[in-house]
């Protein structure tokens, strides 16, 4: 059994863990709501503007669609990776870099793959043994929509001039507190809505049909990276904050384990040191 000292020392250490965490769960916390109410009054307007721009992108002619849909071979795909910058949020970084990698090796296998990232912890990982064309840690410490806005004109550009044949976004997207979805989702070139599928809504075009969809494009895929980044801010909060719930109830745990087996070795000392004086006390009168 470890000697008391040690035991104390443990003790110590646990309990100024605990209050590190829980200092970070609060401080996350707060970040959250925040962060939450954002995406929470951006996303029906986004929503609503994506399913707009693929009914009129759909309806469009061959001939005069926009170059934003073009399908073609698939030969150099970006995937766009979406981290923190930031650890201790549980598995949160760890399953979007997962994700990212698995697209590479698993889907367009056949393909060349690029990576652009938007956190410290994707960048620093897949440099490793990827290609990062790209590293856009640094709108995190301003968070608004114009730096987004430079980054989608960017993969807007780079998909124009033909360097990719296709971008896709990889991030986790906000459910709750607790929960974060992984998603994958095709930022370029824009999915069409089927005819199946598409709104029955008879749009008044004014102006001209085509002229609208060239000015609401670039627009909505902007709004579009905005929504992806903002999800995945709120989620990191959520995730560090669950994550740090968990790690102090566990040294809560661990330290009343500890304070348990002090007082059991204290115990044991205790009753040593009076066996030894009953027994020195009858040898003496022995």
């Amino acid at each position: 059994m470890a000697n008391l000292k040690e035991i104390r020392n443990r003790i110590a250490s646990v309990s100024s863990t605990m209050q590190i965490t829980s200092a970070m769960k609060m401080v996350s916390a707060a970040k959250l709501k925040k962060a939450q109410d954002a995406i929470t009054a951006m996303r029906p307007y986004a929503d609503k503007l994506t399913e707009l721009l693929q009914n009129l992108s759909g309806s469009l002619d061959a001939d005069t669609g926009s170059s934003f849909a073009e399908e073609r071979p698939v030969r150099k795909v970006l995937i766009v990776t979406i981290t923190s910058n930031r650890g201790l949020c549980g598995a949160f970084n760890s399953n979007v870099i997962k994700e990212s990698i698995s697209l590479k090796s698993n889907t367009f296998v056949d393909q060349e793959v690029h990576f652009l990232t938007v956190g410290k912890k994707g960048f620093d990982q897949l440099k490793k043994k990827n290609t990062v064309v790209a590293d856009h840690s640094k709108v995190y410490d301003d968070l608004t929509f114009d730096h987004i806005a430079q980054i989608a004109e960017e993969l807007m550009e780079h998909f124009i001039s033909g360097s990719y044949d296709k971008i896709v976004l990889v991030y986790n997207k906000f459910k709750n507190a607790a929960t974060q979805i992984l998603m994958t989702e095709q930022f370029l070139p824009i999915v069409p809505v089927t005819s199946e599928n598409r709104s029955s809504t008879d749009y008044i075009f004014e102006p001209e049909k085509e002229k609208i969809v060239m000015e609401l494009i670039p627009k909505s895929l902007k709004t579009q990276l905005y929504k992806a980044v903002r999800d995945s801010f709120a989620s990191e909060h959520g995730a560090r904050m669950t994550a740090m719930h968990k790690a102090t109830d566990n040294a809560s745990e661990l330290r009343d384990q500890l304070k348990l087996t002090y007082n059991k070795a204290r115990q044991a000392a205790i009753t040593n040191e009076i066996l030894e004086i009953v027994g020195g006390a009858e040898a003496l009168n022995a």
